[in-house]
Order: structure tokens, then C-alpha cells, then sequence
């Protein structure tokens, strides 16, 4: 069994390469490692080139996530509950960035390029959804992409929380028609109202008024950051900037490649949808499974899906970073309450992200930084949720 580089040195100062080499995991190196070889060679041969690369940057959001411990879910509740903004706004400074490339691309500003934002309309669905979402997700301990580098990582809690998070999403993908009768209006492009340059500027001025206000509430509480560890870019800790930037990175090569920004959750709607296929269920009777995209990926490969096949490279690539750091599977086995909580939070972030056009990736990041107006309410609406989630988390045994 190794032993993680941080406890193998006893002390602050930086471990030697010795020190480095005898933490990694080197089982659990060698499955992700093999895995992700043999998923490139048969996502190349079987699918395309184009999919197989778009595995791989999937392998590299897995292993900046885990290496700079980047969770939407954390950030958010260190803010409420410790006064601690730096989560929050490494986010915000992700989407400022990412936003700076995407709305003149996604806006036609490069001829030739076609690629989609994601827009999504604004209404009861989207308030609904993103509220049960922020709550869940804070129950569950992992929003989307926090569910699947920390079950990269390791971890049979998060195992429990895929599942439910599977589920929950079949019956939002059931639901949802209903949801989109009920009122609020079309999607809203801020680059189509504002011109393109204002649409950055008011993404910026919005994302600096948040920034702000977690400025001033740490200034308030007299919060003190806690030194910072030094970071190593194989075995991690990552500090933000790096994992920030590399997210930034690789959602810009998602979009030129894909065509679309980088999306989590449709997969574990997908995933759920061909299981329910196989047991007997004819998912194509139901509406959502009608629509063009929806039945192309029921009646085709899984590995013909972009978010399919993101999803499971970024869990690989999470599993790779955490055998370097020496850091797999350290995670205890969840109480009785706490999986409890694991499943509660899976079928409501499941259901949530159908209703709400997303997750933290897809809707948060994805909306805001494609200029659409629903991503700054699926922000405010999961915000309210996630206090609720916070308040919550003491009854299963889950700390603040």
C-alpha cells in the first residue's frame, strides 16, 4: 500500500523525487494508465480521431480537478460557512476567462467556425431545477463534475452518488416536457442585445460584483488564508491558478472540437436511459427520448457521445492523478447516514440538472460564459439551494 508524498516527507518542506516516486499508487497508475491507452486506440478506430482526442481532454479536466481539489460544491460552502471566497472566485475567474473566448467565437466573430453556446431559456423549469440541484449537491458532497474526479479519486461514497445521480436524471429527462409548458420565455443571448464587447462587459462587471462582495465579506470576518502548500504539477496539490487555467484551456479545445462547451450531465441521463433499455423499458416513449439529439444517442454507441465519452476520461484521468499523488481510495466507507445523504443528493442534482439545463459545468460555467442570461439565474437559484443544502448537512452527520 503506498503512502501519499505529503505523509512520506512528515513535514512542510518540499518531498525529494524518492519521496515522490514511493507514494505513487502504481496499480492504480497502471489501470488508468491502460485504460486510458486502450480507450483512445478504440475510440479512434471505432468512432473517430476527433472523439478520441476529446477523450483524452477529458483525462486532463479529471486530473486538474482532483490535482487542484477544484470543487464547485466546497467552494460555495466555505463561503457561507467560513467566510472563505477563494473557491468562489477561482470559478468566477474561470468563467471571465473562458467567457473572453467564447462569446466571439460562439457569436460568428470567426468566419468559418461553427460552434454553439450553451443558451438556454429562462422559466420555471430552470428555477426549479437549479434550486434542487444547489441543495443536492451539497448533500451529496460533489456537484456533477465532483462526483466523477472524486470517484476518479477513489471514493465509494461518490459510487453511491453516480447511481442515484443516474437515476434521478432518467425521471428528469421523463419530466421535462411538462416543465417547459409551464411559464418563462425564450432563451436570451446578451451578445444579440448588448453587441459583443458589451456582452463581455457585462459578464465582467457582473462576475466583479460577486468577486466583491466575497472580498468584503472576508474582510468582515477577518479571514486569514492559510499558507499555501507547495504544489508539484505530477503528484499536486495544484494551487487554483494552475487547475483554473487548465480548465479554461481544455473547455476552449471542447468547444473548437466539439462544437459545444464542455457538458456532464446529459451523460448520466444517457447512461441511464440505455440501462433502462436493456431491462425492457422503451425509453423512446417518452418525448424527451424523441427529440433529434436524444434519440440519435439512445440508438447509437455510447462512445458515439461526446459527454459519455468526457465523463469516463475524466474519471480516468482523475484515477491517474490521484495514484501520482499517492491519494487513491484514502477516503473512509460512508456511514449509514451519510450514503443516505449520498442518494438524497444524487436524485435531486439528477432531477435538477434535466429541469435546469445543467450542472455547475454546463450551466454555470457553460451559461454565463456563453452569454446566456440563464446562467446567472441557474447561479442565483442554486445559491438559495445550496443554503438550504448547507443547513441540512448536519443531520446526516456531514460536516460544515
Amino acid at each position: 500500500m503506498s503512502v501519499s508524498a505529503e505523509t512520506a516527507r512528515g513535514s512542510g518542506a518540499p518531498a525529494s523525487a524518492a519521496e515522490i516516486v514511493a507514494a505513487i499508487d502504481r496499480s492504480a497508475l497502471a489501470f488508468a494508465a491502460a485504460a486510458l491507452l486502450l480507450g483512445t486506440l478504440i475510440i479512434g478506430y471505432e468512432v473517430s480521431p476527433k472523439m478520441a482526442s476529446l477523450f483524452l481532454i477529458g483525462a486532463g479536466l479529471g486530473a486538474a480537478l482532483l490535482h487542484g481539489a477544484f470543487g464547485f460544491t466546497a467552494g460555495w460552502r466555505n463561503c457561507v460557512t467560513k467566510s472563505d471566497g477563494r473557491g468562489l472566485r477561482a470559478q468566477l475567474w474561470v468563467i471571465a476567462f473562458t467567457a473572453l473566448f467564447f462569446i466571439p467565437l460562439i457569436n460568428g466573430m470567426v468566419p468559418g467556425l461553427a460552434v454553439q453556446g450553451a443558451i438556454a431559456p429562462v422559466g420555471t423549469s430552470l428555477i426549479v431545477g437549479s434550486f434542487l440541484f444547489g441543495l443536492g449537491m451539497q448533500l451529496a458532497n460533489g456537484c456533477g463534475s465532483g462526483t466523477l474526479f472524486t470517484l476518479g479519486g477513489g471514493s465509494g461514497r461518490m459510487l453511491i452518488t453516480l447511481v442515484a445521480f443516474i437515476i434521478g436524471s432518467v425521471v428528469g429527462s421523463i419530466q421535462l416536457p411538462w416543465w417547459l409548458d409551464q411559464p418563462g420565455f425564450d432563451p436570451v443571448n446578451l451578445a444579440e442585445f448588448l453587441t459583443v464587447p458589451g456582452a463581455l462587459v457585462a459578464i465582467f462587471v457582473g462576475l466583479a460584483l460577486v468577486g466583491a462582495l466575497t472580498f468584503l465579506m472576508e474582510k468582515r470576518a477577518n479571514f486569514m488564508a492559510p499558507a499555501k502548500k507547495p504544489g508539484h504539477f505530477l503528484r499536486g496539490p495544484w494551487p487554483l491558478l494552475w487547475a483554473g487555467g487548465a480548465l479554461v484551456v481544455l473547455n476552449l479545445l471542447t468547444l473548437l472540437i466539439a462544437g459545444h462547451p464542455w457538458t456532464i450531465t446529459y451523460g448520466f441521463a444517457l447512461w441511464g436511459a440505455k440501462a433502462a433499455q436493456a431491462i425492457g423499458i422503451d425509453m423512446s416513449a417518452y418525448e424527451f427520448w424523441q427529440w433529434p439529439k436524444g434519440d440519435q444517442a439512445l440508438h447509437t454507441s455510447l462512445l458515439a457521445d461526446v459527454t459519455s465519452v468526457m465523463n469516463i476520461g475524466l474519471v480516468l484521468g482523475a484515477m491517474a492523478a490521484a495514484a501520482l499523488a499517492g491519494s487513491f481510495a484514502k477516503a473512509p466507507l460512508p456511514s449509514a447516514k451519510s450514503a443516505l445523504a449520498a442518494v438524497i443528493g444524487g436524485l435531486l442534482m439528477g432531477y435538477g440538472a434535466r429541469l435546469g439545463f445543467g450542472c455547475n459545468i454546463g450551466a454555470f460555467l457553460g451559461g454565463i460564459a456563453s452569454g446566456s442570461l440563464h446562467g446567472w439565474i441557474w447561479f442565483a437559484s442554486a445559491f438559495l439551494g445550496t443554503l438550504i443544502g448547507i443547513r441540512l448537512r448536519p443531520a446526516f452527520g456531514l460536516a460544515n
